[in-house]
């Protein structure tokens, strides 16, 4: 819990800086410039995940820190050469693909993309290793700060030149600076002796490559499919109802994603090395899986609960009687976050529990159902409401047996344990 409200206050206090430069930057740059940098994000959301191949995910999970960083090292080489290849496909065919995608008004900072891949690579890198040595406070130290330099950068920068490639660079180079600032406070906490005879691995990099494969060819695609799925409701709500639906549910998506932001997430960063460290000693995983989900739903139920009895009402009170029908949408996505909340520490679990084959067909079903549900909404029922609360109700279907998987898989794992530790007594 300690741990927890740690990075949760990082997280918190990032926002908090976010929201106070927010108003002094949108007067810097119109909308024009947000609107460029958010087609600019939307494809970096898509491709981030590729650039390491999903193996800074893996670092957590060796027993031994020399192993760990050789797997930082094949992170590194590999976005590398994502890079490099990404540029060759850009100058060889980079106006057919903006041309291809419809997106020509970033077609001047699409050249940008291998520098982002890289400074992803290197943030998730870092970000992995402090969590690997449960350094929270380095992390939530390093939030706030690149938070503060960041906004501070858009605000100054915005006073000679408020264009949108400012606001590009500064996001490229912003995940450079978070990923710096967590590379030294994790060498400062960390204070390890270079000699030491256990700082390189013993095991090769090709070696370790083979033994974590599940990432980049489980875990990498269902990033991959997930990051592409987080935006296919907005569109497609816009596609079969108009602009009006998708804002609902962009607005109601955004808020009700806060909590999973602030709490879930820094969940998940202290579960994930404690999940991991059970499962190397052999404990009962099931117990500490069900107790952190439970948690979760304890500190999520009220919450959650009034804007489902109280979505319309609060919406119309705090955004204006035109958003009333936002407030609907909230009843149903309300119910959805709530299993996505609780279910963080399911996700968490998968890689140590080697699961990854299962996450992406599980994440490929989801996406499926959820399509369905929303196209049934509008050629069955021809109704928007109907459409958000089949969605709804099939994400949230998909949390739950999620959370029922993997507390059986943990299960049966408790119990071999069990029984090979009584066979050896």
């Amino acid at each position: 819990m300690r741990n927890v409200a740690v990075v949760a206050s990082g997280t918190a206090g990032a926002q908090v800086i976010a929201v106070v430069f927010a108003p002094i930057i949108t007067r810097l740059y119109g909308p024009e410039a947000f609107g460029i940098l958010g087609t600019f994000m939307a494809i970096v959301a898509v491709i981030a995940p590729i650039g390491a191949l999903s193996y800074p995910i893996a670092i957590v999970l060796p027993k031994k820190d020399s192993d760990a960083r050789s797997i930082a090292k094949l992170s590194a080489y590999i976005a590398l050469g994502v890079a490099f290849l990404t540029a060759l496909v850009l100058l060889t065919a980079g106006n057919r693909i903006v041309e291809l995608l419809q997106v020509q008004e970033i077609g001047s900072y699409i050249w940008l993309l291998p520098m982002v891949i890289l400074c992803a690579a290197w943030l998730q890198i870092n970000q992995q290793w402090v969590i690997r040595k449960k350094h929270f406070g380095v992390k939530a130290r390093a939030a706030m700060l690149h938070a503060f330099l960041v906004n501070a950068a858009k605000a100054g920068m915005g006073l000679i030149k408020p264009l949108s490639i400012v606001l590009i660079v500064l996001y490229a180079a912003g995940q450079a600076l978070h990923a710096g600032l967590l590379s030294l406070g994790a060498k400062r906490a960390d204070k390890y002796n270079k000699k030491d005879e256990n700082f390189y691995s013993r095991t090769s990099i090709w070696q370790l490559a083979k033994k974590y494969y599940d990432f980049p060819l489980y875990r990498t695609p269902q990033m991959f499919v997930h990051s592409f799925s987080q935006g296919l409701p907005v569109l497609m709500l816009a596609a079969l109802f108009g602009p009006a639906t998708a804002g609902f549910y962009a607005l109601c998506k955004k808020l009700l994603n806060l909590p999973i932001t602030l709490i879930g997430q820094s969940v998940g960063d202290v579960f994930y090395p404690r999940i991991n460290d059970a499962v190397h000693k052999k404990e009962n995983l099931t117990n500490l899986i069900l107790k952190t989900t439970l948690s979760l739903a304890a500190v999520g139920f009220i919450p959650f609960a009034l804007l489902i009895a109280f979505g319309p009402w609060l919406f119309g009170f705090i955004f204006g009687t035109e958003w009333i029908q936002a407030g609907e949408y909230a009843r149903w996505l309300a119910l959805l976050m709530f299993f996505k909340f609780i279910n963080r520490p399911s996700v968490v679990a998968v890689p140590a529990l080697r699961l990854q084959l299962f996450l992406l067909f599980y994440e490929i079903t989801a996406v499926v159902l959820r399509v369905i549900g929303l196209i049934a909404g509008f050629y069955i029922f021809k109704d928007d409401l109907m459409a958000v609360a089949l969605f709804s109700f099939a994400g949230l279907i998909m949390y739950i047996y999620l959370i029922i998987y993997v507390l059986l898989i943990s299960s049966k794992i408790t119990k071999d344990n069990n029984i090979a530790r009584s066979t050896s007594i």
